[in-house]
């Protein structure tokens, strides 16, 4: 969907978070200029979301390239949603910068930044799904309640030390504190996938079919299909979770008798008992009740190889 020859750009905008480090400058610096080689390059560093949105909406008919992960993915994509820019801004390049560049990798965009540089400028565009939930607020990648939102936590504690690598590992330790699992009823499109009668481990919904820098918690997705795949997992025992986790590392746990899968447009995740918290591409929510997703297809642009 979306598909068609890309033009040339005559001059580009390449936006990033000022406060990425010291460690992305060399990444920018080659990234900036392999592009300027075929074109005009302005870098715009960007320090909070004001600045961001300003960012955004100021390329005036310039290639937007947009250097980070799945984070800066999200903030970017949230800010153009909100002021109603998704599609005006047109393609948007990538070069991925981030620890896990899901997104990316479901995109098969290169993970080294001169090569996707290359395709920012001379790749073709391509039309993406967004998922869109009952507050506007919108996902790119995935979005987990149960064991996600945990793990994601625990990560954040372990990033510093561990890169990448604190995923995997926040999700082991998530997986034997989440208690007895989570209650929660899933219904996609109207089917009830799972009542809520017993507990879940963890209910993921994918654009995009990775997560934590390439773990298949969503095997087969593909972002550009206008649909939402839906994986619920009831792996809540010792065992299970252990079994669960060894099999998502091959993408092989969707083949277990305790995992259901899913797809269509609308998704909805009730709590049956207490609350639940969302990880939306790495952002957690607040405790919540119930969450109502829809699947918009077609809504924006990505430069993809």
């Amino acid at each position: 969907m979306g598909e068609q020859q890309l033009e040339q750009p005559g001059g580009v905008l390449a936006v990033v978070n000022a406060t990425a480090g010291t460690a992305c400058a060399p990444a920018v610096e080659a990234a900036v200029g392999e592009m300027g080689r075929d074109a005009d390059v302005e870098l715009r560093p960007t320090r909070d979301l004001d600045d961001l949105r300003d960012a955004l909406l100021s390329a005036q008919g310039r290639r937007l390239v947009l250097f980070g992960g799945d984070g800066s993915l999200h903030a970017a994509l949230q800010l153009l949603w909100d002021a109603g820019a998704t599609r005006e801004v047109g393609p948007l390049g990538v070069v991925p910068l981030g620890t896990g560049n899901d997104l990316a990798r479901s995109l098969h965009l290169p993970l080294d930044p001169v090569a996707a540089a290359r395709v920012a400028l001379h790749g073709r565009p391509r039309g993406l799904e967004l998922l869109v939930d009952g507050s506007e607020r919108i996902t790119v990648n995935t979005v987990h309640a149960g064991i996600g939102a945990s793990a994601t936590e625990k990560a954040r504690r372990l990033k510093r030390h561990l890169g990448a690598g604190a995923y995997p590992v926040g999700a082991v330790w998530a997986g034997f504190s989440a208690g007895r699992g989570f209650r929660l009823r899933v219904e996609v499109d109207g089917e009830v996938v799972t009542p809520g009668d017993r507990p879940v481990l963890v209910v993921g919904i994918g654009i995009g079919g990775t997560i934590g820098g390439g773990a298949p918690l969503v095997p087969g997705a593909d972002p550009h299909d206008g649909v939402a795949d839906v994986v619920v997992s009831a792996s809540t025992g010792p065992l299970a979770r252990i079994g669960f986790a060894a099999g998502l590392r091959r993408g092989v746990h969707v083949e277990r008798q305790d995992v259901v899968t899913s797809a269509g447009k609308v998704v909805e995740i009730t709590a049956v008992e207490g609350t639940f918290r969302l990880n939306s591409d790495g952002e957690v929510s607040d405790p919540q009740q119930h969450e109502r997703f829809e699947m918009l297809p077609d809504v924006w642009q990505v430069v993809c190889p």
